[in-house]
């Protein structure tokens, strides 16, 4: 008896971490992206710790692109249930590449995450940015170097964003993700325009406008911004990608 006891309380104990398993994940601003050991001047690997930390990873979806300066897409990559993007590559070793990965596992949730924190659940799935920039790092005193990230951003939820920032819009943005410009269709009266980072910053700012405009964000990190738009009419926000 006692036997099938310890059976029975060791197969509910799995069966809870398998539950467990389902449910695991943490914040986005809690995962980031690392180069591997293994790149080299013409081949790259990155790890993504949202593999691991993020169950069920059979669903796991990463959607990977990388540019140059000018836009230009070098490589583009959709890989499920993997920790790594392996490729190669002929870059410059002068150049400064663009990463942009999107996480998202419709499975996932935070719920686990926020009753351990004490928090109300929002039941969300999983919905990851992540942007940051490559460059060749090499020491004062030695030839040797390696493929670098510059910024060490964490992730964005996107999902929490869209949510608790952007009200509904009736204005036309696009592209987005935009390399260079962005074209909004604007109010007829004059109004006024913000652009602002995740963090509310200031970038960007132009007064007394009206109609439709053709936006310069070339000077932009990559990254997730908000465009205001404000008059006595409109108070408005609209997300865009800058890659």
């Amino acid at each position: 008896m006692k036997k099938i006891l310890l059976i029975l309380a060791f197969a509910a104990g799995l069966a809870q971490i398998t539950k467990a398993q389902v449910i695991t994940a943490i914040p986005c601003d809690m995962l980031g992206m690392s180069v591997n050991v293994g790149s080299s001047t013409n081949s790259i690997s990155i790890y993504h710790s949202g593999q691991y930390m993020t169950h069920p990873q059979s669903e796991n979806i990463f959607t990977w692109e990388f540019t140059d300066q000018q836009g230009n897409i070098l490589h583009q990559d959709t890989i499920v249930s993997d920790a790594f993007c392996n490729f190669s590559h002929n870059w410059s070793l002068t150049d400064t590449i663009n990463v942009t990965v999107h996480l998202v596992n419709d499975s996932a949730n935070l719920d686990a995450w926020y009753t351990n924190q004490g928090l109300p659940l929002n039941g969300n799935s999983i919905n990851c940015l992540f942007t940051d920039q490559l460059y060749w790092n090499t020491g004062a005193s030695t030839p040797w170097g390696s493929w670098t990230f510059i910024h060490g951003n964490p992730g964005i939820d996107v999902t929490n964003v869209n949510e608790s920032q952007i009200v509904e819009s009736n204005l036309k943005l696009y592209p987005s993700p935009s390399f260079n410009y962005l074209n909004l269709e604007g109010p007829k009266e004059d109004y006024c325009l913000q652009i602002l980072n995740i963090q509310g910053q200031l970038f960007h700012e132009m007064k007394n406008i009206n109609g439709n405009q053709k936006i310069d964000v070339s000077f932009l990190p990559s990254g997730l911004y908000f465009i205001n738009v404000n008059n006595n009419k409109v108070n408005q926000t609209i997300r865009f990608i800058k890659r």
